[in-house]
This record gives structure tokens, C-alpha cells and sequence, in this order.
């Protein structure tokens, strides 16, 4: 067999394992996807944020640039945070603050390690569930989940506004000031900055990980690479 046939042959071999991958990956991405709810909502019935909303919130965060401003799911730019690991972040201190709170009266950085890792055990049991109904397309999530989510759509809102007292952490993230003048547009996008923050912790049906492979890392929530 000449040289010639062989290069042939192994790049005939290479694009046909690469194109594979890809078809499967693809099918894999499109099975696994995570759904988008039509509410997200309190067992009580109290409605945080809609599909509509998510929706919105899309158009949005695509309005003011989209990738170049901050990146999701790990996609975009590094100038601004990656909105959906800040979110999530920011979701599970203010979770364990809460319930530092509730369960020891003492802000949860005061606490002894032990007490800390119980927290953290304690939040990871309530936040990884999948908790979407495929019959009504909701979301239930606990009060004290949703008062977290109040309270990191607060910060979010306030942050693509105007409000001097955001401006440092504005410049850090190149972000103009009154990126979002409207204050419901700013409080749709936080419906999805939350939803893609959903989406990175909750677990697939019938599996471990979550819809996006225990991505971003916190170990707060339990997301580790899948491998260990």
C-alpha cells in the first residue's frame, strides 16, 4: 500500500470517528436539554418567573451583546463573569446564609467547619433534585430556595442599572453604566441568568449530573467534574 493510500485512508478513518462524535454528542444534547418551564413557583402557588420571562430575559441579555458582555453555559467573552456560574454561586451563599440563620442565629461564615459542611450537605440534598413536572411544565422550588433567587435578582437588577454603588463592580465587568434602563427588562433577564443557573445544578432524570455535566464548579451544590 503507497504512502499516498494510507494518509487517504487514516483521514477517511479520522472525519468519519470525528463526524460520529459529533452526531452523537448532538443526539445526546438534544435527549438531554433542559427543559424551560412555563412557571417557576413556591409550593404555595407563588409564582417567581415564567417562560415568558426566561424568554425576555434572552432577548435581553442578546440586546445589550450578548457573549461579548459576560458568557453562559461557559460560552463568550472573560471580560464580564460567566452569568450562569454567578448566579449559581451567588444562589447557594445566599441559600446557606439563610439557613446559617434560621438553624444556629449566626451568619454562616461565623460557624465551625462542621456545621458549615452540614449546611452545604443539607443544601446540596435540596437544591440538585429535579424538580420540573413534565405534566403541568413547572418548577417547584423550597421558600427558602426562592428568597435566595429574590435575592440574587436584586443584585442582578441593580447591577445593569444605574445605581453608584454597583459602579466599581461595574468597571471590573466592563459594563457600562444603564446597560438595561428598563427595570422589567433588567428583572427578565435575571428570570434567565436563573433558569441557565437551574439548568447547571439540577439533575437529569434518572442520573447524577446535571443538564450541564455538573458545570460550572461549586462544590457548594455538589457540582464536581463528573469523573470523581
Amino acid at each position: 500500500m503507497t504512502t499516498e493510500k494510507k494518509l487517504w485512508l487514516g483521514l477517511i478513518a479520522l472525519l468519519a470517528v470525528s463526524f460520529s462524535a459529533l452526531l452523537w454528542v448532538g443526539g445526546e444534547i438534544h435527549r438531554q436539554m433542559p427543559p424551560i418551564p412555563e412557571t417557576v413557583q413556591t409550593a404555595t402557588g407563588e409564582v417567581i418567573y415564567t417562560r415568558a420571562d426566561i424568554e425576555i430575559g434572552r432577548q435581553v441579555w442578546q440586546s445589550i451583546g450578548g457573549h461579548p458582555l459576560g458568557s453562559i453555559w461557559g460560552h463568550g467573552s472573560y471580560v464580564a463573569p460567566d452569568w450562569t456560574a454567578d448566579w449559581l454561586h451567588r444562589e447557594a451563599v445566599a441559600w446557606l446564609e439563610i439557613d446559617a440563620r434560621a438553624s444556629f442565629d449566626l451568619p454562616y461564615a461565623e460557624l465551625p467547619a462542621d456545621q458549615q459542611a452540614a449546611l452545604q450537605s443539607r443544601l446540596q440534598s435540596r437544591i440538585r433534585p429535579n424538580t420540573y413536572s413534565a405534566e403541568d411544565r413547572s418548577v417547584t422550588v423550597a421558600p427558602e430556595r426562592a428568597a435566595a433567587m429574590r435575592t440574587v435578582a436584586e443584585h442582578s437588577t441593580t447591577l445593569f442599572g444605574d445605581d453608584p454603588q454597583m459602579l466599581g463592580l461595574r468597571r471590573a465587568y466592563a459594563t457600562k453604566n444603564g446597560s438595561v434602563t428598563d427595570a422589567a427588562h433588567r428583572q427578565a433577564m435575571t428570570a434567565f441568568f436563573g433558569w441557565t443557573a437551574w439548568s447547571a445544578v439540577t439533575e437529569r432524570p434518572g442520573q447524577q449530573i446535571s443538564f450541564t455535566a455538573n458545570w460550572p464548579h461549586e462544590p457548594r451544590v455538589g457540582n464536581t467534574p463528573a469523573s470523581a
